[in-house]
């Protein structure tokens, strides 16, 4: 099984009525929400994530929180001017590797801009210019480039993104001289239903690269998500939230080309609001285990084990450890 990592999100939902309908991720009281405390409208509008944002919350459930075979420091923080600092290593035990990376983050919220700066111990430099909701409503352009001083190998891309209540849209294109690359996507929702297609174009080679469909539907607490890339691989998400403290997921993917078939369940449980455990087993056997505690105000550790349930005299268990840090 392969895990996805990515980062949860929470969204309101049109059709839950009881208070605003939002997925808390902890006990709230409604006066401390803005939405309770002006009043819960009969549908609140919840515009379509972008197409790499489709099955999320239920991939967050088995990325999220762990990191097998990995010794993890992430350093977060913010001068008073409003620059922000993103500093991490990694070390990889099984190839004793280590990797590390900072990045700089500064914003003219005025203005709509954002500039980003980063540098890896692979000695790739690269930045990136944003602007959002300046030129239109919803509209988000930017561009980025990479450069790699060792090798003198050099990226360049220009990107667009739209949303609004019913759709959200990207359009991408690298800036290579020989054929750029054009990748889209779109997604459309309706009552709760969504639909989205992306697709890439290389323009040398005169081809469609990618021709993925995802179908979907969310009512805030459960969310159902199906997809089919490039016509050989199926899959299949679901995510609920059970109660503030629980959230369970359930990934299922099939490859025609392998006739291999996938299946994993993981959980995540708040003991309280500091302290959270995480469980996830696939058809491999492989079980994986995480805890996570918030030690103090900006400080949170985090530990996880990977036990291969077919060979679990032999070992190869893997172990990982992250330290979070913010100022």
């Amino acid at each position: 099984m392969v895990w996805a990592f990515s980062s949860m999100i929470h969204r309101h939902s049109r059709y839950d009525n009881d208070d605003c309908g939002i997925s808390h991720s902890k006990p709230l009281d409604a006066s401390k929400c803005s939405v309770c405390a002006a009043g819960m409208p009969e549908r609140l509008i919840m515009s379509p994530p972008p197409y790499s944002d489709l099955g999320k919350q239920a991939r967050d459930v088995f990325g999220k929180g762990f990191h097998f075979g990995l010794l993890k420091l992430d350093v977060k923080t913010k001068t008073n001017s409003g620059v922000e600092f993103n500093s991490g290593g990694v070390s990889n035990q099984d190839t004793g590797k280590v990797f590390g990376n900072l990045e700089t983050k500064y914003k003219i919220k005025e203005h709509g801009l954002t500039f980003s700066e980063k540098w890896n111990t692979d000695n790739t430099l690269s930045a990136e210019v944003s602007i959002q909701d300046k030129i239109a409503k919803g509209l988000k352009l930017s561009a980025d480039c990479s450069f790699a001083p060792q090798t003198g190998s050099k990226t360049g891309r220009v990107k667009s993104a739209f949303l609004n209540d019913r759709v959200a849209m990207n359009v991408d294109m690298d800036l290579f001289l020989a054929g750029p690359i054009i990748a889209a996507s779109a997604v459309v929702g309706y009552q709760g239903w969504l639909a989205g297609y992306q697709t890439a174009f290389d323009s040398q080679k005169s081809k469609v690269t990618r021709n993925n469909f995802a179908l979907g539907f969310s009512t805030g607490d459960f969310i159902l998500h199906t997809n089919v890339d490039d016509g050989q691989e199926f899959g299949g998400s679901i995510y609920q939230k059970v109660s503030p403290q629980l959230e369970t997921g359930i990934q299922l993917s099939w490859s025609a080309g392998s006739n291999n078939t996938r299946f994993g369940i993981g959980a995540k449980y708040d003991l309280d609001n500091d302290a959270s455990v995480r469980a996830k087993v696939n058809n491999a056997s492989q079980i994986g285990l995480g805890y996570q505690q918030k030690l103090r105000d900006g400080i949170t550790l985090g530990m996880s084990v990977l036990i291969d349930g077919k060979n679990f005299n032999s070992g190869g268990h893997k172990f990982g450890a992250a330290l979070e840090l913010e100022a």
